[in-house]
């Protein structure tokens, strides 16, 4: 923070009324210890005094003359030179310049204040004199400072009042508390399902998410993570007739609470860190994502598919984690099960559907991320993204009556380029080969097992911090899953892969209200909605609020 009611120049003569003060010359030499280390304490109480001032940006100099900056006609020459000859207490920047006009920070003061008064701490110690014309000249000039050095008492003593206030009233000692509430004023405005023999329904809703975290440290590198949500905030995927639609802080929980994640994490060395999820767990709570439009729904892309790749719901629940981090290349690896608290047959940790993840993330600069990803899984095929077929298990289920049993293997890669502060290039693409595991009985027929390809790609154009610091800008253009090729074959002539090709056309601005709120409206369009030409076009709008303290 400036101080704009000090100049550079000005600081020289500061420093020697403090110095004339904490000084003065009729106290004896441990009076004035105690004095000037009074004197520092309270500094330190209010951030004046930094210890940790970065040593790369000024650089100690022993005659004034090494100043460029600083001529014999300054109005401060005399004093600087004084400082700096006699007590060897002022520094300059590396480049040997004073910059006596600029507006002076907080930490400067800081450093040039601390290093005078230890210097006059050890000339007291060492019975070294004071020259007495210094100590005349420093005590005038500690009239002109007089207004500031009782500014700076009253902050000190505010500061003092307002900590005890917050040490009384704290939410704990251990734990953080933070909310976020996210309503969507949405709503499908064109659209057709069903082989476009019927349109989607045209209502306009406003549905919320909320959720509170908790985050507790007993060691203080360690987490407890917990969080409660609630919401009404509606899957569009069955309204639509594709999962194409859904909005990532969908939460259609009617307004019931739940406790939906529940984690401990710590540190296993200096380079991993562990995770015991006990419940809610996912993927993306320990493997960076590498989107910065991934904003969990709440900031950035709107939609599921936009916040992040499909490969990443390929698993969710209970299970462990662990990330390791060298230099530049980063590695993740997770087992999550979805009924790993289910006791009953088929179920559990290791007896029922579970879904694994290992990703390798190499930072080439600090500007461009590239992410290899490969997740194995049985049962966790569906990802909520993309056609309904892509969602195998779902689709059999509402199709024939019975969710078909799935392994896959799943292939992602992903990057990240920021190539200026105001835009990031990124996208990803991805192949899951899955297949089926038993055959479904119907009343006059039989589907055997088989196996489909799954794709996936998108490409992502993000604009932080446009117009101002805190909004963002995004587009999104991609292929959501489809099935590519498929050996299973249906009865009645049901299509077994996605017949056509459709976009995922995605564009929004978030507009940073203050820290604390901000206002994104955006459209998503899906030509060939459910990848069929006879469904048309899909068009939503969107108007999402996020709330977060």
């Amino acid at each position: 923070m400036r101080t704009p009611m000090l100049r550079k120049l000005s600081l020289v003569w500061g420093l020697g009324a403090l110095m004339a003060i904490a000084l003065g010359t009729n106290q004896p030499a441990e009076a004035q210890m105690i004095q000037t280390s009074t004197l520092s304490n309270r500094l330190r109480l209010d951030g004046f005094l930094n210890d940790g001032v970065d040593p790369n940006v000024l650089s100690q100099i022993t005659s004034v003359s090494e100043l460029r900056d600083v001529q014999p006609t300054a109005w401060a020459y005399e004093a600087l030179k004084s400082l700096v000859e006699r007590y060897g207490c002022i520094v300059g920047y590396p480049d040997r310049t004073f910059r006596g006009d600029g507006a002076l920070y907080r930490w400067e003061f800081a450093a040039g204040l601390n290093a005078c008064m230890n210097v006059m701490e050890r000339l007291i110690q060492e019975n070294v004199a004071v020259l007495r014309e210094d100590v005349d000249k420093l005590k005038r000039l500690a009239q002109e400072f007089h207004g500031e050095l009782v500014v700076l008492g009253a902050r000190v003593d505010n500061l003092e009042v307002r900590t005890a206030y917050l040490e009384d009233h704290q939410f704990s000692t251990t734990t953080k508390l933070s909310g976020q509430v996210v309503t969507a004023l949405s709503g499908i405005v064109s659209g057709d399902k069903n082989n476009g023999t019927e349109s989607i329904t045209r209502n306009t809703t406003l549905g919320y998410r909320t959720r509170l975290e908790l985050n507790t440290s007993f060691r203080g590198d360690d987490d407890l993570f917990i969080r409660l949500s609630s919401g009404n905030l509606e899957d569009y995927g069955p309204i639509a007739g594709t999962f194409q639609p859904v909005l990532g802080a969908t939460e259609p929980e009617d307004g019931n609470l739940s406790n939906s994640v529940l984690y401990y994490t710590l540190p296993a060395t200096e380079n991993i860190r562990l995770w015991a999820m006990g419940a809610g767990g996912a993927f993306d709570d320990f493997t960076n994502t590498v989107n910065v439009l991934d904003g969990d729904g709440a900031f950035g892309a709107l939609t599921a598919f936009g916040t992040r790749s499909p490969i990443y719901f390929l698993g969710e629940g209970t299970g462990a984690a662990l990330q390791g981090t060298w230099d530049r290349l980063q590695l993740s690896l997770g087992y999550l099960a979805p009924a790993g608290n289910d006791p009953s047959q088929g179920e559990g940790l290791f007896n029922g559907s579970f879904g694994t993840i290992a990703q390798v993330n190499y930072d080439f600069t600090d500007n461009l991320t590239v992410a290899l990803t490969y997740s194995y899984g049985y049962n966790t095929l569906d990802t909520s993204t993309g056609s309904q077929r892509s969602n195998f298990r779902y689709f059999t289920e509402t199709t024939f009556g019975e969710a078909a049993k799935t392994s896959h293997n799943a292939y992602g890669a992903a990057f990240s380029w920021q190539l200026s502060d105001h835009f990031v290039l990124g996208g990803w693409g991805g192949l899951t080969k899955a297949r089926t595991l038993n055959s479904i009985d119907l009343a006059d027929a039989s589907i055997g097992r088989g196996s489909l390809d799954i794709w996936n790609w998108a490409v992502t154009l993000a604009f932080p911090d446009i117009i101002k610091e805190g909004n963002m800008a995004g587009i999104i253009v991609g292929m959501q899953p489809w099935v590519s090729s498929s050996s299973i074959v249906f009865p009645d002539d049901i299509a077994t892969t996605d017949i056509d090709s459709s976009l995922h056309l995605e564009g929004f601005f978030q507009w940073a209200v203050n820290d604390n709120l901000s206002i994104t409206p955006g459209i998503v369009v899906v030509p060939n909605a459910d990848y069929n030409n006879a469904n048309g076009t899909l068009v939503m709008g969107v108007i999402r609020t996020t709330f977060s303290f």
